[in-house]
């Protein structure tokens, strides 16, 4: 007997699917016969990047060595080396998209990066500030690396200077981190920015020291240091200021070859000591503060007196410089 087969369904769903399937099949076809004919400008395009990219490390190289013949500050050639490496490399993507006829996909990037900007403008207006003032600084040049400067507490050597932060050497080799937009809005000293450097002395001399014997000596002392310790071409200062509890004070100022550290360190060290042998040799004396104490009592016996009572002898600093004389 027989069996009577019902096939019509079966051929249904291959009906059903070769119409579901022929539009993907129709758009992959598309898509690769699109690709086919976009090679010979896929290529066009990668290699316009690929050119692009030698071609900024040649003109970063280039921009690095022309504004350092024409400035002399490094930090600013790097800073324009890798700005024009970014100029370079970004016009070649944008010739590379041109090239693929995606003039749309260029300006809809170009809107979405002001719009990105605009965004991150807001979220890191701070990380911007210190951008925007890195890039002031390496313009305004204020400092140089290895200068001495002092922004506030901080003070140190420049060690690096980065498009967000400066970094600066402690005296005592600590690693400080400033960023740009601090030093950019608060009073800066660099000690290095002239070439020169002044020192400032302070002392004081017992009132009953010949001042200008004081003053000829000092001045003595201090240009018989040799250069780098003093600037021969400065003339050295000296300045009576005030009358203070127990002696005159002056200022003794000089000026130093170089600002240096180190130097400056030494030379008035070096002044400091000259100085000192100088009076000590003339017998010009640098008293301490003198204090007299008087606890309000009347009448009775001064101490003195009640001391050589006792047969003790209070010599005066005048009595123990006399020599002895020879009975």
């Amino acid at each position: 007997m027989a069996a009577n087969l019902d096939l019509e369904p079966v051929f249904d769903l291959n009906l059903y699917l070769g119409k579901a399937v022929a539009p993907v099949v129709d758009k992959l076809t598309g898509w690769a016969v699109a690709t086919v004919k976009m090679l010979p400008n896929l290529v066009v395009g990668i290699a316009i990047v690929i050119i692009f990219w030698v071609l900024s490390a040649y003109a970063a190289r280039l921009a690095n060595r022309l504004v350092f013949r024409f400035t002399g500050y490094r930090h600013i050639a790097r800073l324009l080396a890798r700005m024009t490496t970014l100029a370079v490399i970004g016009l070649g993507f944008i010739l590379a998209l041109d090239a693929l006829n995606l003039d749309k996909a260029v300006a809809s990037m170009l809107a979405g990066i002001g719009i990105l900007g605009v965004a991150l403008g807001f979220a890191g207006k701070d990380l911007f500030a210190d951008f925007i003032a890195g890039i002031v600084l390496h313009f305004e040049h204020p400092f140089r690396l290895d200068d001495l400067v002092k922004s506030g507490d901080m003070r140190g050597y420049v060690d690096t200077i980065k498009w967000r932060a400066t970094i600066i050497r402690g005296r005592l080799g600590e690693r400080i981190t400033i960023p740009n937009k601090d030093l950019l809005g608060k009073p800066l000293i660099n000690y290095y920015f002239s070439g020169l450097r002044r020192i400032d002395l302070y002392a004081g001399i017992d009132y009953a020291s010949d001042l200008q014997q004081a003053e000829d000596l000092a001045l003595e002392a201090v240009r018989a240091l040799e250069p780098p310790l003093r600037d021969p071409d400065r003339p050295v200062e000296f300045f009576y200021e005030e009358f203070s509890e127990s002696s005159i004070t002056f200022r003794l100022r000089f000026w130093i070859e170089r600002p240096d550290q180190p130097v400056f360190l030494r030379a008035r060290s070096e002044a400091i000591k000259a100085i000192r042998r100088a009076f000590s040799h003339h017998g010009i004396t640098i008293p301490f503060p003198i204090r007299t104490l008087d606890f309000g009592v009347t009448g009775g016996q001064i101490l003195r007196e009640q001391l050589e009572g006792l047969n003790i002898v209070l010599s005066t600093p005048e009595e123990k410089n006399k020599p002895e004389t020879k009975q």
